[in-house]
């Protein structure tokens, strides 16, 4: 139903936290569960199936990377690790592990209520969806069926390295995807750590999309961790006909 209040879980040991996360989102008209461990989580999670989760890594009773794998493996709502551990290998492992952001607290709240809205947003596209659709925004046109690309209606020719990058930044548009991630689906297993042919794809890949490396409004750069790309699927009341006529 469209009016039905999004539902958030929040799994986190500290009762300070869930309280000011629980008002902060209630005022914002959330409905709002807690989990003070993860297994409690784990079960809360089967039983109201929230729209999106709050997970802290730091559980009493078991790790709560183990609690990421175990939600991910049912389902693929939306989950923000919300932790103190600010390591650039702990951010690396949650978002390799299925996390679609980290916050490392202490965080501001309405940093942490938009990162919840831009998720919930591109949750409620990707379901409007079909498989195969098209991304639009910023100018781009991008079509995974045909494995073709407009800027401003003119054709972009890519590489077969620098399309196999986008189409996967597309597939996961507006999460961060590792640079490990893409390394190995791209380039292969053995080459999980050469960042540096990453990097000169993306270079090349902002200056064919128009993408300004100091605003980065397409492609963001998440510093040490991978890249995201904030681009919508196309919706499925879209003139979609028409606008690929006229770029043909």
């Amino acid at each position: 139903m469209p009016n039905e209040p999004h539902r958030i879980l929040v799994i986190d040991d500290e009762p300070q936290i869930r309280r000011f996360l629980r008002i902060s989102l209630v005022s914002q008209g959330f409905v709002v569960y807690e989990a003070a461990n993860g297994r409690e989580g784990l079960m809360l999670a089967l039983k109201e199936v929230p729209d999106l989760v709050l997970l802290d890594l730091g559980l009493p009773d078991m790790d709560g990377q183990a609690v990421l794998d175990r939600l991910r493996a049912r389902s693929q709502m939306p989950i923000i690790v919300v932790s103190v551990r600010g390591q650039e290998g702990e951010k690396v492992r949650a978002l390799d592990h299925g996390a679609n952001d980290y916050v490392t607290k202490p965080f501001g709240i309405q940093e942490l209520l938009a990162r919840i809205r831009a998720l919930l947003r591109l949750r409620e596209v990707s379901q409007e969806i079909s498989e195969g659709q098209r991304y639009r925004g910023n100018g781009l046109v991008i079509d995974p069926v045909e494995r073709r690309v407009w800027r401003n209606g003119s054709p972009v020719h890519l590489t077969p390295k620098e399309y196999a990058v986008l189409e996967r930044l597309c597939r996961h548009s507006g999460r961060v995807v590792t640079q490990t991630q893409l390394l190995r689906e791209v380039w292969g297993p053995s080459h999980a750590d050469d960042t540096h042919y990453l990097r000169i794809v993306i270079s090349k890949l902002r200056q064919k999309l128009g993408d300004d490396p100091a605003d980065q409004s397409l492609l963001q750069t998440e510093a040490g961790i991978g890249y995201r790309l904030m681009i919508e699927p196309e919706r499925a009341d879209d003139p979609a006909d028409d606008e690929k006529e006229t770029l043909s």
